[in-house]
């Protein structure tokens, strides 16, 4: 029987077009392997190959009917495989993801405000092959719009998240006829399974306490229970947020910013092993290794000036960085930073370096929560798990 082994990147393919100019020797590459991955998913279904004697086929195959497939990268007309039985389906059309739908709405709104670049007026133009119209922007947003205010608005009391993650990034939003900054913030749980989930996001117009305390008050308001750690940087309306929605909760003090805010006060030249000792402080497998690394550094460099202020705030922010001791050591690794979070912003990010500027809020709403949706959905597939426990 023939096995379908046959691997789509989109995001891949995507980065290809895009920097080709969607020239049309790369979208005829795209339709031979889009219409091979269907041809393969077809064999499968058959369990044979065209032209294969077998025992076991399921059904005849019945020709092609033509469909086009509207992608971030352009437009293409496929040939879409039938069988006589009619019971056969290509699962390809669902493999283009929420977020390049949402991606290509905002090119599309950015044409339609009159506001875009002209590289992006070019990738509409090719993208479409057609005059683009605000009936069709109105259509494509009744159809992504609920599946994305669903997603943000689920609830969070099926499970206890013992570990939550929270950063905000910045985007530029055209509101008004000016160009403003505004605040996306992002929540990343990890639940009593050690699997990983997006709690929710919010984009508001500033970084403040009060912002942060309307989105934690959002999470609480859709079941979200207080977690054992919240993991963040040391923004102080952050911090203050903390305190006041989640009792009972320790806050941990991401360790990469704090290692880089005493770095920044640190002699830039000859200090390269006053920044290892550093390092190690937060790398050691117990608190009290910790602890005593701790005290090595400043008995060692105390007496230098130069380092004062480096050593001022390790002692000021010592304890609120190492808050992860208190979890078992297989998690230690995973709650000491943000990095997770990090690399989910990235994935935001990649999406809105395209943009620049978004059309309107909506349209930031849209892309974001297409892009994390997606996100979430290739977190920890297959019962696999963001922290392995020995006792598990």
């Amino acid at each position: 029987m023939t096995q379908l082994q046959f691997t789509l990147d989109f995001d891949k393919l995507k980065g290809e077009v895009m920097k080709s100019d969607l020239n049309d020797v790369v979208k005829s590459s795209l339709i031979v392997l889009f219409n091979q991955y269907m041809e393969m998913e077809r064999d499968k279904h058959m369990q044979n190959t065209s032209h294969e004697r077998s025992e076991n086929r399921q059904d005849y195959r019945n020709g092609y009917y033509e469909r086009e497939l509207l992608l971030s990268v352009g437009r293409v007309k496929l040939k879409v495989p039938r069988t006589r039985s009619g019971e056969f389906s290509t699962d390809l059309f669902e493999k283009y993801k929420r977020h390049d739908q949402a991606f290509v709405l905002s090119m599309l709104e950015m044409v339609i405000n009159g506001v875009s670049t002209r590289k992006v007026t070019k990738i509409v133009e090719e993208l479409c092959g057609e005059k683009v119209s605000k009936s069709m922007v109105s259509e494509l947003t009744k159809k992504l719009d609920p599946i994305v205010k669903e997603w943000s608005q689920k609830p969070l009391n099926k499970q206890y998240y013992q570990y939550i993650y929270v950063d905000a990034m910045y985007i530029k939003v055209r509101e008004y006829h000016k160009v403003v900054s505004k605040a996306v913030y992002i929540a990343l749980g990890v639940n009593n399974q050690d699997r990983r989930e997006i709690l929710g996001f919010m984009v508001a117009n500033t970084e403040t306490k009060v912002s942060w305390s309307k989105f934690f008050t959002s999470l609480k308001n859709r079941g979200l229970q207080a977690p054992k750690l919240v993991i963040s940087d040391a923004h102080e309306g952050l911090k203050a947020a903390i305190r006041e929605e989640f009792l009972n909760t320790s806050w941990q003090r991401c360790t990469v910013h704090f290692i880089k805010n005493i770095m920044d006060v640190m002699p830039k030249k000859g200090s390269k092993e006053a920044r290892t000792h550093l390092k190690e402080i937060f790398k050691a497998s117990t608190s009290d290794i910790s602890r005593m690394l701790k005290q090595e550094f400043i008995e060692k460099y105390e007496s230098d000036n130069k380092y004062s202020k480096a050593i001022e705030k390790l002692d000021e922010g010592y304890e609120d960085a190492i808050q992860f001791y208190s979890e078992d050591s297989e998690a230690h690794v995973h709650v000491r930073t943000t990095n997770v979070l990090e690399r989910l912003n990235g994935t935001v990010r990649a999406r809105e370096k395209i943009i620049k500027i978004f059309p309107n809020i909506n349209s930031a709403i849209r892309l974001i929560g297409a892009v994390l949706m997606d996100a979430e959905e290739a977190m920890d597939q297959g019962g696999r798990r963001f922290i392995y426990r020995t006792k598990n």
